[in-house]
């Protein structure tokens, strides 16, 4: 199924507002997702991109707001209801989320067995398909222990793909991946989004992969958007905040607090005491 040809958006949240206790997540944040594109979301650890993702697939509610996917406002439907439109979306866990029980076509078939799609012949075609689209076709016996880490994240990819889904949600795709396994998973979502022509929405705090992958870079701080640009535009944002960020600089208050005689002296204190202590 391929995605729609118009600059229609076919995500879109509308003044959506989510909180945990006192703190505010998402602070009536508006966003039109438009297809056939990669779009970025990047921002400190905490500040909402997951939960973001979250409401997108129905997997939260906004407190107030309205999500929709294409014309389907799918913050009012039920988790009944969410079911044929979470079968258009496919979602890469940080984690990857693989069952350690199964093996790699166990894991990529199980979204098909679930949705009851083809006979068991079609399912291993379609494992075999995908694991060849992420480089791993060979792989199909083999269990998520006797993978590398990169390899996890591939598997958990095809299985995002099985369903042939107009959309794909990747969240921290590259996290916890040496800088040359973190750029093939870059380069497997260009692939796709080419050779698949599907809408991407990916969250992240990796400014290389944001820089690669994106068509338009948005970052999330205290629960609103700072910025909403190109790859190319974002060392020109004249934003204080948002340079930090790019540039993986601590602010001055960070650095003060490191540098105050507190936290120095309650660490050599401790220190001298187990060194007096000692035989």
């Amino acid at each position: 199924m391929n995605a729609p040809t118009d600059d229609k958006p076919i995500i879109r949240l509308e003044k959506v507002r989510k909180s945990f206790g006192r703190l505010v997540v998402l602070d009536r944040v508006d966003l039109d997702i438009h297809p056939g594109k990669t779009t970025v979301i990047i921002g400190p650890s905490g500040c909402g991109k997951s939960v973001l993702l979250k409401h997108v697939i129905g997997l939260m509610k906004p407190e107030s707001g309205r999500v929709f996917f294409g014309n389907w406002e799918i913050s009012a439907m039920s988790e009944r209801q969410l079911v044929p439109i979470r079968r258009q979306m496919g979602f890469l866990f940080q984690g990857g989320a693989l069952f350690d029980s199964m093996t790699v076509e166990e894991n990529i078939r199980f979204p098909l067995v679930e949705s009851s799609l083809g006979t068991e012949q079609d399912q291993r075609e379609r494992c075999r398909t995908v694991l060849r689209l992420v480089g791993l076709d060979g792989t199909q016996d083999k269990y998520p222990e006797e993978l590398s880490g990169g390899q996890k994240k591939r598997v958990a990819l095809a299985r995002a793909i099985a369903l042939d889904p107009k959309v794909i949600l990747y969240d921290e795709p590259t996290t916890g991946l040496d800088p040359i396994r973190a750029d093939l998973i870059n380069e497997l979502i260009l692939k796709l989004q080419s050779a698949l022509g599907t809408t991407a929405v990916v969250v992240t705090h990796d400014m290389s992969s944001a820089r690669k992958i994106a068509d338009r870079i948005l970052m999330l701080d205290r629960g609103r958007f700072l910025v909403d640009t190109t790859p190319e535009g974002l060392d020109r944002i004249d934003d204080k905040v948002v340079s930090r960020f790019v540039q993986g600089r601590a602010s001055d208050e960070e650095l003060a607090q490191l540098r105050t005689g507190r936290l120095e002296g309650s660490i050599w204190q401790a220190g001298n005491e187990l060194a007096e202590k000692s035989p």
